[in-house]
């Protein structure tokens, strides 16, 4: 691109006033379309904010360190290439995943491998095609989250819930916990054991616990090992970080269209650190009722 100066008038210059205006650089009426000493001073503070060399001209590197400031979430499709994509909209959409539950490494604008993992993560956990692009559909889960992650950083270690908490909890929302196998069905029953322990009302059960058939109401969480779930399209959540899980819980609860209700959780295997059988089932059974309660504290009764 050729340089734009000071006293140069134009649509180029207009492109710059406004990208400065985004920036909260120049004020709306400020966009003329000529270069004048207002913009002058924007365009000195913005090079000085990002370390560019300060000429008072908008050279080719100037003008994409603008187009990079200006991007936001949602603007271009964006997925894992060489050159790296990078800019604002990919920080803001690192800063999005990583308030879900999602880490992507470090926040630094950059589409590198560690954030399309996380995307991918995020894709699985919504039920989404898990491609690693971050395209319309994904954007639009992102943004129907937005009370979730806007203006929030990423998870802190997590604080078990106060016992009156899980309790009303447990009593508001109806649940039915299932494994394929031994050792998830042992999983799903101990969750169950441990939720009427917690409240005797409580309405979180397993299917072998279940008196009736669960209506089309009841949340079916279905617990697995390896991976494998019995229908497409499922909301899925892996175990992995505990620290995290109630916020991917959250998330995968919230993306849940079919009835009834349903999502899958992948457990990392059956043994918990050097843990048997049984001490293993019960840590995963406590760690997923912990996180489980906490997901739906913040759920209206009324959508379970």
């Amino acid at each position: 691109m050729e340089l734009i100066r000071k006293k140069d008038t134009g649509a180029a210059v207009k492109d710059v006033q406004r990208k400065l205006c985004v920036l909260h650089l120049l004020d709306d009426a400020e966009i003329t379309g000529t270069f004048d000493d207002r913009t002058v001073e924007a365009l000195h503070t913005f090079c000085n904010t990002h370390n560019l060399p300060d000429t008072g001209e908008v050279t080719t590197k100037v003008w994409a360190a603008l187009l990079d400031a200006t991007f936001q979430m949602g603007d271009r499709t964006l997925f894992l290439r060489m050159p790296y994509f990078h800019g604002n909209d990919v920080l803001e959409l690192q800063q999005a995943l990583c308030a879900l539950g999602f880490s992507c490494g470090t926040d630094d604008g950059i589409f590198g491998a560690y954030t399309e993992l996380a995307l991918r993560k995020f894709q699985m956990n919504m039920g989404l095609p898990t491609d690693g692009i971050a395209g319309a559909f994904t954007f639009r889960s992102i943004e129907h989250l937005h009370h979730s992650w806007e203006g929030k950083s990423g998870p802190r270690r997590a604080a078990h819930m106060g016992f009156a908490r899980a309790a009303d909890v447990l009593e508001n929302h109806a649940l039915c916990l299932f494994g394929t196998d031994t050792f998830t069905r042992s999983v799903a029953a101990r969750m169950s054991n441990l939720s009427l322990a917690t409240n005797p009302a409580s309405k979180i059960l397993s299917a072998e616990s279940l008196l009736v058939l669960p209506d089309e109401d009841m949340l079916l969480v279905h617990i697995v090992t390896d991976g494998t779930v019995s229908s497409p399209n499922i909301p899925y959540v892996t175990f992995e970080d505990e620290d995290t899980l109630a916020l991917r819980l959250r998330s995968a609860i919230s993306a849940i269209t079919m009835t009834p209700p349903r999502i899958a959780v992948m457990l990392p295997g059956e043994q918990w650190q050097n843990a048997g059988s049984g001490r293993s089932a019960q840590h995963f059974a406590i760690a997923l009722l912990d996180a489980l309660c906490e997901a739906l504290s913040d759920e209206p009764s009324s959508e379970m």
